[in-house]
């Protein structure tokens, strides 16, 4: 049984393929399409899906897209349209009619112009793109939005029970929602509803402080660290009414997102005693000192929820999904101060996880499945999308006139890790694109953590984005613990701090206020290590990309370092690269010293000096 996943229209799109219930491929819309978090019917992503299903279902010859159509069983969408759009009249009504009539105007006629009946569009759209009859496109099914999220964190995890936690912007109605996961079934246990939001009460001082909502909230979280918490007592006390248990409630006055097109009433500007910081202006300490607030309540909230979880499951285990799961600080504190023994994020916990989610909700819970827990997970290490073979990628260095060197793999990490303690960033391009918002070796930007100016380099140079912006590392997992707090993390989805022994400066640190901490060396690995002696961790484990293991492997040996910088191949206001076209652009237009695509190195000093083009044969012998 072949069950594709979807989700699509309100924003991050994307789709996966179930086959059997094991997870074959799963894409964001916006990798194809160029267009961040982009909401759209995922078109692309359905045509690589069906394309990638096409070998299991025929070796012989090429099947056309209604052919593949038919091997699928069920279409699985990951929200309920009728129920959101309830909840969208219900919220209008209540504010109208002196407020919010011109977003209603706005909204509505988009519902029944085609957003309230989602079959019905579906299948539309099927037709358009796939040049398919309406009988052709398999059933579309239905699965609560929240449900979709949990059952993204819950199947794919490796538990066969756990506690659940849901935390967005808000699914039809719920924004939190706790589930009892056991073998093949997903027991609902409570939840908050709208317009009570932790999601959208972090999207509001996202805006505020001049970020996009639904874009800047990591934006918000990195730059949180450089501020102090010194407004959570006056939000608390006006704002956002937390409860000993973690459930809580925003009050109306200071917030117009039921209504507007917009997140924050003036009052709220009024209360923190100055307006929104206009988008590109400089930063002041009143903006960290918003932003650090709001992590703060953020953190406390979901510290108390988990807690209450616990007492209320028992459960070992706990999954995380949801935007807010994305907040790689909290879950990095979860981990370390709530009392499971263990915490699992999907590396794709927002939106774009719904795809999988709902897929594999029908999978167990309509059809009755039973489920098979996989170790280390079921996610492949998010390997999921599109790879291109060596020939292809060939093909496209010849017909663009690029002049590259082949290497075999031991020859190649060689050179690269030769690169990276030189001081080169490097544009790193290899197998299957990673599903989610984080690169993890597969389209990856790569520098040396020790290099105190690396961590402005690529800011600046390379990813064109705010100084304050922290990197990652990718770390043997093994090695981990000799430099940051004992953690797993192989979707880079929690932080971790720095083993006291490792510290540097912290005296000099707390002395310093604002950006003034970026020119403080806080440890051995100064471009990784955030300002409060924070890193954001990816584990590397035997499991994952074996080349890039190799890599850090050999890094390893060469320097004594086991991990190197791993940031996504993209620039600021861009989806990561897809293609070895993208990859290409985003060399050239950017400082990145060397591009790595699958065994080819292109060095950016030859293109300048050389442009003509080796031919295979040159390319081995100087290998």
């Amino acid at each position: 049984m072949r069950i594709l996943g979807i989700s699509a229209f309100y924003h991050d799109s994307a789709a996966c393929l179930l086959e059997e219930g094991n997870i074959v491929c799963a894409v964001q819309e916006e990798r194809f399409t160029r267009k961040k978090n982009d909401p759209s019917f995922p078109y692309h992503s359905i045509k690589f899906c069906l394309e990638s299903s096409a070998s299991s279902v025929s070796q012989s010859k090429e099947l056309s897209y209604g052919e593949l159509l038919k091997g699928i069983d069920c279409i699985a969408y990951y929200d309920k349209p009728f129920l959101t759009f309830e909840r969208l009249l219900e919220t209008y009504m209540t504010y109208a009619p002196f407020k919010g009539f011109s977003s209603f105007k706005e909204a509505v006629p988009l519902w029944l112009g085609g957003k309230l009946n989602v079959r019905s569009l579906i299948k539309k759209k099927f037709k358009k793109h796939f040049s398919v009859s309406r009988k052709e496109v398999p059933e579309v099914l239905f699965n609560y939005h929240h449900l979709s999220h949990a059952a993204s964190a819950f199947y794919p995890s490796p538990f066969s029970s756990a506690a659940i936690l849901c935390l967005d912007g808000v699914g039809e109605w719920a924004t939190t929602s706790a589930w009892r996961g056991e073998e093949s079934q997903i027991e609902p246990l409570w939840q908050i509803d709208f317009p009570h939001s932790l999601g959208l009460f972090y999207s509001t001082f996202t805006e505020y402080c001049g970020f996009r909502v639904n874009e800047g909230e990591y934006k918000l979280m990195g730059l949180a660290p450089y501020g102090r918490p010194r407004f959570v007592s006056l939000l608390k006390e006006n704002v956002i009414d937390v409860k000993s248990d973690g459930s809580f409630s925003l009050n109306g006055e200071y917030f117009d997102y039921p209504f507007r097109f917009r997140m924050a009433n003036p009052r709220l500007y009024k209360l923190l005693g100055k307006g929104p910081r206009k988008k590109e202006a400089p930063l002041d300490i009143h903006y960290m000192d918003v932003a650090c607030s709001a992590q703060k309540i953020l953190e406390e909230i979901i510290f108390k929820l988990t807690n209450s979880l616990y007492e209320q499951t028992k459960a070992d285990h706990l999954c995380l999904a949801g935007g807010v799961a994305l907040n790689c600080v909290a879950n990095g504190k979860i981990l370390s101060q709530s009392p499971f023994s263990s915490v699992w994020i999907p590396p794709a916990a927002g939106d774009a996880g719904g795809a999988v989610g709902a897929a594999c909700s029908l999978w167990h819970q309509h059809f009755k499945k039973s489920r098979q827990v996989k170790k280390p997970d079921a996610m492949q290490g998010a390997r999921l999308g599109p790879q291109y073979s060596s020939e292809v990628i060939k093909q496209f260095l010849e017909k663009k006139g690029v002049f590259y060197t082949t290497y075999k793999e031991e020859d190649l990490i060689k050179r690269v890790v030769e690169g990276l303690i030189q001081g080169q960033v490097i544009g790193w391009f290899q197998g299957a694109m990673e599903f989610g918002p984080r690169a993890l070796g597969c389209r990856s930007i790569l520098g040396d953590p020790r290099r105190e100016e690396m961590q402005k380099k690529i800011n600046f140079k390379v990813k064109f984005r705010e100084s304050f912006r922290p990197f990652a590392i990718s770390i043997l997992e093994e090695k981990v613990g000799d430099y940051f707090e004992n953690i797993h993390s192989p979707y880079m989805l929690l932080v971790s701090r720095i083993v006291s022994e490792k510290r540097k400066n912290e005296e000099v640190n707390d002395q310093k206020q604002g950006l003034e901490k970026l020119s403080v060396v806080r440890s051995p690995v100064p471009a990784v290590t955030h300002v409060d002696y924070s890193t954001r961790i990816q584990t590397v484990g035997e499991e994952a990309h074996p080349r890039y293991r190799k890599l850090i492997e050999y890094f390893y040996e060469k320097t004594g370092c086991p991990g190197i910088i791993n940031t996504s191949f993209n620039v600021r206001g861009e989806p990561i690269v897809c293609s070895p076209e993208e990859a290409w652009n985003c060399f050239i237009k950017t400082d990145i010293d060397t591009l790595i695509l699958d065994k080819f190195l292109i060095r950016k000093e030859d293109q300048k000096k050389n442009p003509v083009k080796f031919s295979e044969e040159q390319n081995q012998q100087v290998s």
